[in-house]
């Protein structure tokens, strides 16, 4: 996901989609413990992408402090 699409959503969208994200991870995590995971650096990209998200949800809360 690129960071203008993540900045245009509102908080509440951002932090459901936290949410989703951790439920891919998780997923991912389940795959590769079973060997069945066929992109292993699926699970870095996700990481980072809760990273991002993370980051805006807070510049969003900072900016309207």
């Amino acid at each position: 996901m690129k960071l203008q699409d993540i900045r245009e959503k509102s908080v509440d969208e951002l932090n459901a989609l936290v949410v989703d994200m951790k439920k891919e991870l998780f997923n991912l995590r389940l795959q590769k413990s079973t060997n069945k995971l066929e992109n292993p650096a699926s699970i870095a990209n996700t990481k980072r992408t809760i990273a991002r998200i993370k980051t805006v949800i807070k510049e969003k809360e900072a900016a309207n402090a």
